[in-house]
């Protein structure tokens, strides 16, 4: 049995950090020490494993060596503090953007390339990716494997919840209250009964920050040669990001072909029935599911090129794209540590 480990949380009282506190709790993780931190929220009471704690400041905040320490409170709060605390001896895992484009930063998806961390001869930083990219590259993975894909297009539905509780609020409010239907201090335009073709800030070349994240991403993690083109679109949905990817491939390889290869692999689920009206939607499949979905599976000939439709869901907040990616980490550090 693994022996427990001292962890820091910083941003324990926010949308991830309350989901990664239960995902702790449910897995399991050997806690033998638990340090929620903050700025904003010094003084308030977090519960893990039956007992209360009040978050401490971060400001005044001392790691320690061999130390695991989450950041979940946004790039300003990583870029300040993240890299001192590797110096100090921590293993330092971090859910925003602000690092994952680095060299000399790992940007994990412990199911695809999860051995990076055995590389890893002293503790240090590592980046969780984006949560519309951890979802998508455990669905292509297994086939990548098999038939090698070779040009990729994404368009995202995504769910207001990966903008935080601010975003939940305003969805709520824009529903159920009238007066507050032209109140939009989070998204550019209203959300409610809406659909907002801009995630993040809009880049030189007319893309989005989150579209272009995509693009990075699937490049680090998975094959830089993959050429890819995205579109992000937020959705007036509360939780569960949605995934209409379509994709040419090296290898023709059949729709029952791509089932099995699903089937087969950790962390995915195919729900895919269309004469029983089968697929995955946020609303049954993205309530704190840590599987990521998919469905409406097709494969097709274009011009004698072969082409693969796909439908994905994942909870965006509670797993893989973010609370249970960085807590797979965790354990995956302890495994190894352990090891020697």
């Amino acid at each position: 049995m693994n022996k427990g480990v001292s962890l820091a949380l910083i941003g324990a009282s926010g949308v991830v950090g309350t989901k990664i506190i239960q995902l702790l709790e449910k897995r399991a993780f050997p806690v033998d020490k638990f340090i929620p931190l903050g700025n904003s929220t010094i003084g308030s009471s977090i519960q893990f494993n039956n007992t209360k704690y009040q978050v401490e400041s971060l400001e005044n905040f001392s790691p320690e060596k061999g130390q695991f320490i989450i950041f979940s409170a946004g790039s300003r709060v990583a870029e300040k503090y993240a890299r001192n605390f590797v110096a100090q001896g921590s293993f330092v895992i971090d859910l925003s953007s602000n690092f994952r484009y680095e060299d000399d930063v790992p940007l994990i998806i412990p199911e695809i390339n999860g051995e990076i961390l055995r590389s890893l001869s002293e503790p240090s930083l590592i980046a969780n990716p984006n949560c519309s990219t951890a979802q998508l590259l455990m669905a292509l993975k297994p086939i990548h494997d098999q038939a090698k894909i070779k040009l990729l297009n994404i368009a995202t539905y995504q769910a207001v919840s990966g903008t935080g509780k601010a975003a939940l609020e305003e969805l709520h409010n824009q529903t159920y209250f009238s007066d507050s239907a032209t109140q939009s201090p989070v998204y550019p335009k209203q959300i409610a009964f809406n659909v907002i073709p801009q995630c993040d800030i809009f880049l030189e070349n007319n893309f989005t920050k989150e579209e272009m994240k995509l693009v990075w991403e699937t490049h680090k993690i998975l094959d830089p040669n993959i050429q890819v083109q995205a579109t992000c679109v937020r959705v007036p949905v509360f939780n569960g990001h949605s995934e209409a990817v379509f994709f040419k491939v090296s290898e023709e390889i059949s729709r029952e072909e791509i089932i099995e290869v699903l089937e087969n692999s950790p962390g995915i689920k195919v729900l895919d029935n269309p004469q029983e009206g089968l697929y995955p939607t946020p609303v049954e499949n993205a309530s704190d599911t840590e599987d990521v979905y998919v469905g409406r599976i097709r494969s097709q000939k274009l011009d004698g090129e072969s082409w693969i439709s796909m439908w994905i869901v994942a909870d965006n907040v509670y797993g893989k794209g973010a609370a249970l990616n960085a807590v797979q980490i965790c354990e995956e550090l302890l495994s190894i540590n352990s090891q020697k």
